[in-house]
């Protein structure tokens, strides 16, 4: 009788997950993130909120101290970058440093947190672009028709090559960042308003002023989607140098942009003036500066550029949140099919088909429930993005901190240490700030608990997919 050695059967080896192709550099990458944080919409709108309920003439140096604490994450964001080669983004960092249940917690209150603030923008597109054509053609539609025009044009845009995506938001974001700034050069050729070149950013007793709490709320509102560098790594020329430089270079432009700008505002009125401006009517502030000090051509190409403006920023944030389903799905999160690239574009075309029809779906909704596309849906569900981002960096920064502590691949001080840490402290601060004035933000406590509760529950379906799904829990730390 012949003995027969019997083997056990070889596992089924795991698809090799696909790669999202493209060559983009530098420029490219900060166009995609200068573009989500909106310049134009941030200077018009969030700019006279901020001079009018927050620190009055010191904001513009609260754009400046952002930038700072977020100078400080970024150092040991792109750090532990070189040695994460994955495009998951902020999850996959929080997964390698915390853990696997923390990570896929991150996991979904990302999705959640980008979710919200593209059909928030959807919805505010809709009806800026509804009163443009309302204004200079004469007839009207519905705002959501107008949200349903741009979410299938931005759906085309998004399942086709990256680098296409990265042309259209470059054009329209040299148009509007070109026009701010001649409204800025006018107003400091000019020496100002009436009372002058404004100094209040110099003064610490104007800067304290007022509530600088909300200040810090609505400016750092302004840089939202300036970490999505990581997320497009596999689209990257040599992410290991191209991430790290379009991280601080999206930084530094995106701050000195706001902060000049804002500054630009506060001196056209005066320190005074631009106050009770603001207070009266802060969404026509920017457009009747430009009339102003430019005249009514300027004032009028606000209002175009300003749909461009968040065109651009609609664009850019489907592209992120297509990506991190793309990630979600490769790491065995999501189902794999969204994990899959197409073949000709290299694009994430079924992740971004699935966060169409989820946009499309809640704008659905908003309208069934009746709610209004600014004060409602973009106002409520920015809170939501808002809260949601800062608790993202916060955990991130103890990530790298407990990363490099543990693994010893780099062991300087500042970049794995010091850095992180102050982050970490000043992110506690601001996330403290942001839920302080939730219910501002969203339009009541009761709203602010509810929020508050969607992005707990966010959180906490990490640790119970963790248990359900092991196999993607697996694939989670290893991103």
């Amino acid at each position: 009788m012949t003995n027969e050695v019997r083997q056990a059967p070889a596992e089924p080896t795991p698809a090799a997950p696909h790669r999202l192709s493209g060559s983009l550099g530098v420029g490219s990458i900060v166009f995609m993130v200068v573009a989500a944080a909106a310049p134009l919409t941030v200077v018009a709108g969030t700019v006279p909120i901020g001079i009018a309920v927050g620190n009055r003439a010191g904001f513009p140096l609260t754009y400046v101290i952002c930038s700072a604490i977020l100078m400080l994450f970024a150092v040991g964001f792109t750090t532990m970058s070189r040695h994460i080669p994955h495009a998951g983004g902020f999850y996959a960092y929080i997964g390698q440093g915390l853990g696997r249940s923390a990570g896929l917690g991150a996991a979904f209150l990302a999705v959640l947190s980008y979710t919200a603030v593209l059909v928030a923008v959807y919805g505010y597109i809709g009806a800026a672009l509804g009163d443009l054509v309302n204004t200079h053609l004469g007839f009207s539609w519905h705002w959501w028709v107008w949200s349903a025009v741009i979410l299938g044009i931005v759906g085309l845009l998004g399942y086709r090559h990256i680098d296409l995506s990265s042309k259209v938001l470059g054009v329209l974001l040299v148009a509007e960042v070109a026009v701010v700034l001649v409204i800025d050069l006018f107003v400091v050729a000019k020496g100002g308003g009436s009372e002058g070149l404004s100094t209040g950013l110099l003064d610490p007793g104007t800067v304290t002023s007022g509530a600088p709490g909300i200040a810090i709320m609505f400016a750092l509102a302004g840089f939202l989607g300036f970490e999505a560098t990581v997320v497009f790594r596999d689209e990257a020329r040599d992410p290991a140098r191209t991430i790290p430089r379009a991280t601080y270079l999206s930084l530094l432009l995106i701050g000195s942009f706001y902060a000049l700008s804002s500054w630009a505002i506060v001196s056209a009125w005066g320190d005074a003036g631009s106050v009770s401006r603001a207070g009266a009517d802060p969404g026509t502030m920017v457009a009747e500066t430009a009339q102003v000090f430019v005249g009514t051509f300027m004032s009028d190409l606000v209002s175009v550029l300003l749909v461009t403006s968040l065109m651009a920023a609609v664009l850019s944030f489907h592209n992120v949140t297509a990506r991190y389903v793309f990630a979600l799905g490769n790491s065995g999160v999501l189902p794999t099919r969204c994990g899959r690239s197409h073949e000709r574009h290299g694009s994430p075309h079924v992740a971004s088909v699935i966060v169409t029809i989820v946009a499309a779906t809640l704008i659905v909704v908003a309208v069934v429930a009746g709610l209004d596309p600014v004060l409602e849906v973009f106002t409520w569900l920015a809170g939501i993005a808002t809260v949601g981002v800062v608790g993202l960096m916060l955990f991130t920064c103890l990530a790298v901190v407990v990363f490099f502590r543990r693994t010893r691949v780099d062991v300087r001080p500042w970049q794995t240490l010091i850095a992180p840490s102050l982050g970490l402290v000043a992110l506690v601060y601001c996330l403290y700030l942001t839920v302080s004035n939730l219910p501002l933000l969203v339009g009541g406590t009761g709203l602010a608990r509810i929020v508050g509760g969607i992005l707990l529950a966010s959180i906490l379906a990490g640790p119970v997919v963790a248990v359900l799904r092991p196999h993607a829990s697996a694939h989670t730390a290893d991103l």
